[in-house]
C-alpha cells in the first residue's frame, strides 16, 4: 500500500464516484484532512458520516461562485492546503454525423472550465500552507490518456483532457518559482460507472484500487505525469507521436472496427 508520507490537508472533487470514491475513502482511512466535493450532498453525507478528518463541501464544478465559496469554506476550516487533487469530470462521445456543440460545451464545463474554477479557489490555500507551515504544496488534477493521442468520437473528451494537460503544464512552469508542484494525472481505462457506460473495447483496463494505488504512488513523488496502466500509457503515447500520416490511418482503422462491430459485419 502506497501512503502519503505524512497526515496533509487535501481537497478532493469528483468525490463521490469512481476513482474519487476511492480516493477518499483510502485517503481518510490513512487520516489525512480530506475537504471533499461532489455535486450530491447527500452521497457527501454518506461518505464522510462519523469521520472526523472529514468535511462535506458540496458543490456543482461548474459554477465558479460555488467553487470560490467552497475555497472560502475550506480556508476556514483547514487554514490552508498541502494538496489539491481536482479530480470531478464527465464524459460523452460525439457524432459527427449530428454535430452537436451543446455535447462539446457539457463536457468542457465541468472538465475543463470547473478545473479551472477550482485551480482560482485552491492556489490560495496551497500559498498560505507554504507561507505559514513551510510546506511544499502540490496542485493535481486528473486528464486521460486520452490527450496523448486522437480518438474516434473522443473530439469533446479528449479535448477538454488535452486542454486540461496543457494548462496543468503551462501553469506548473509558471508556479515553480512559488514552490507550488505541478501533476497531471493520465489514466487509461478504469473499472468504473463512467467507463461502463463505453461501447467498445477497453484494453487493459483496471480496477480502481490499481487506478489509486498509482496515483498515491505518483503524488508522493511528485511526480509531473502519474500515468497507468503502464503497458497502456506509453504505446498510447508512442502512437501519439508518430507522423500525422499514420497516426490517421490508424484512427481510420479504429473507426472502421468500431462501426463493423457495431453492424455485425466482420472487421
Amino acid at each position: 500500500m502506497t501512503p502519503l508520507a505524512h497526515p496533509q490537508r487535501i481537497w478532493l472533487t469528483g468525490a463521490t464516484s469512481g476513482i474519487g470514491r476511492a480516493l477518499a475513502e483510502r485517503l481518510l482511512d490513512d487520516g489525512h484532512r480530506v475537504a471533499l466535493s461532489a455535486r450530491s450532498a447527500e452521497k457527501l453525507e454518506a461518505l464522510t458520516a462519523g469521520r472526523d478528518n472529514a468535511l462535506a463541501v458540496p458543490l456543482d464544478i461548474t459554477d465558479r461562485d460555488a467553487v470560490a465559496s467552497a475555497g472560502k469554506q475550506i480556508m476556514d476550516a483547514f487554514g490552508g492546503l498541502e494538496l489539491a487533487l481536482l479530480n470531478a469530470g464527465t464524459c460523452e462521445y460525439l457524432d459527427a454525423r449530428d454535430f452537436d456543440v451543446d455535447l462539446v460545451e457539457r463536457v468542457f464545463a465541468p472538465n475543463f472550465h470547473g478545473a479551472l474554477y477550482a485551480i482560482e479557489a485552491a492556489l490560495p490555500l496551497l500559498r498560505q500552507a507554504r507561507d505559514v507551515d513551510g510546506s511544499r504544496p502540490l496542485l493535481a488534477a486528473t486528464s486521460s490518456a486520452s490527450a496523448y493521442l486522437a480518438l474516434p468520437r473522443a473530439e469533446a473528451y479528449g479535448a477538454s483532457k488535452a486542454a486540461l494537460s496543457y494548462f496543468m503544464e503551462s501553469l506548473r512552469l509558471d508556479l515553480a518559482a512559488e514552490d507550488i508542484g505541478v501533476s497531471v494525472i493520465h489514466p487509461g481505462f478504469v473499472k468504473t460507472p463512467l467507463t461502463e457506460r463505453n461501447d467498445f473495447p477497453m484494453p487493459m483496463r483496471v480496477s480502481v484500487d490499481t487506478a489509486v494505488e498509482a496515483i498515491l504512488k505518483g503524488l508522493e513523488k511528485r511526480a509531473l505525469d502519474i500515468h497507468f496502466p503502464r503497458r497502456f500509457t506509453y504505446l498510447v503515447k508512442l502512437m501519439g507521436i508518430l507522423p500525422p500520416g499514420l497516426r490517421w490511418r490508424l484512427g481510420k482503422r479504429m473507426t472502421r472496427d468500431r462501426d463493423n462491430r457495431a453492424s455485425g459485419e466482420p472487421s
